[in-house]
């Protein structure tokens, strides 16, 4: 374990080799249980949201063909273009009058290369469990990479997407809390306030997105300089708190004192959380939604942005620009995770 055997490897007259002699495999009797999370926190659009006049649930993936989306321009085929008016429960008392933080993230340019999921990993400080630990799906990333499939005359099409909290505006985590541990700010970031929590979890259950994480143990931090590595800007949390994805928050306000100390308002580009700035593809996009004439904004307004279970309607911050395909046909698919 932890050697590269390939060098010893040849291959040579339709053999493959090693140190001359020929490779054989004997069974060995043993099982071994995998330890892969991939098969956690499924997404599964519910029968019951149909959408209206279409009569049948919105996909997860927001697909297209290029000849499609050269011709119209949208996602409208698949029933993802634009944004529907779905009413409001609660009067409209929580005006975002400053900054109102968003994310777009482009399925075309996404390779599921999970540099994101390091990244935020990292900078957060979020515990790595181990293996038995994600035998039990007690993962503690907070930003996941769903993949999902789907058949193509025969073949199999992958489509990946990046998963992590979506800072939503009618928040279904904020309304179960007990303790009021997660809570809105006047800039559209859904709060945890870890030293509040008692862990009941019930922002996990009604969680659509399923993007919060239950810290289980202390996880022992003994190491003098493995601590040094940890990100002093980001508390380390303790067992018995939920955490989740916070719009690397500590990088907003970084951003908002040096303005401040500037004499400056924040300019579109100054934030960039772990996940953009790690991003190869530039699939991720971060802004203020307040501003017109921001990235995100120009993202949200164009044709191929779509928000995911937006039918339930929790309001997210947190879009997607549909996966163009490079062929002609635009027949629908539908994808398994």
């Amino acid at each position: 374990m932890g050697t590269n055997a390939a060098p010893l490897l040849t291959y040579r007259d339709g053999t493959l080799r090693l140190s001359g002699a020929a490779v054989s495999v004997t069974r060995t009797g043993r099982t071994h249980e995998l330890a892969c999370t991939q098969d956690y926190h499924n997404i599964e659009v519910p029968e019951a949201l149909t959408v209206p006049g279409m009569n049948r649930r919105r996909p997860l993936i927001g697909e297209t063909s290029l000849a499609s989306y050269k011709k119209n321009g949208t996602l409208d085929h698949h029933g993802h273009g634009g944004h529907h008016d779905l009413g409001e429960l609660w009067p409209e008392d929580h005006q975002y009058n400053g900054h109102h933080w968003g994310m777009a993230v482009d399925l075309t340019a996404c390779t599921g290369c999970s540099a994101c999921v390091v990244a935020c990993q990292v900078e957060n400080n979020v515990p790595v469990v181990g293996r038995d630990e994600v035998r039990r799906k007690r993962i503690m990333h907070w930003l996941r990479i769903d993949r999902y499939y789907c058949d193509n005359h025969g073949e199999v099409d992958v489509a990946h997407q990046p998963m992590m909290c979506h800072h939503c505006d009618h928040a279904p985590c904020e309304t179960v809390c007990p303790v009021l541990a997660t809570v809105h700010s006047e800039e559209g970031l859904n709060q945890q306030t870890y030293n509040r929590c008692v862990g009941t979890r019930y922002c996990a259950n009604n969680c659509p997105y399923k993007v919060r994480r239950f810290n289980w143990f202390e996880y022992a931090r003994e190491d003098t300089l493995a601590n040094m590595m940890l990100n002093p800007d980001v508390t380390v949390r303790s067992r018995g708190v939920m955490e989740k994805c916070s719009f690397c928050v500590q990088r907003i306000e970084e951003v908002r004192v040096e303005a401040k100390r500037e004499g400056r308002p924040i300019a579109d580009g100054d934030v960039l959380p772990a996940c953009q700035q790690s991003c190869p593809a530039r699939a991720i996009v971060f802004g203020d939604m307040n501003d017109p004439e921001s990235a995100v904004s120009k993202l949200i307004a164009g044709g191929r942005h779509y928000r995911l279970l937006e039918e339930t309607n929790v309001r997210p911050s947190v879009g997607y620009l549909g996966l163009v395909r490079n062929r002609q046909d635009d027949e629908d698919r539908t994808h398994h995770g």
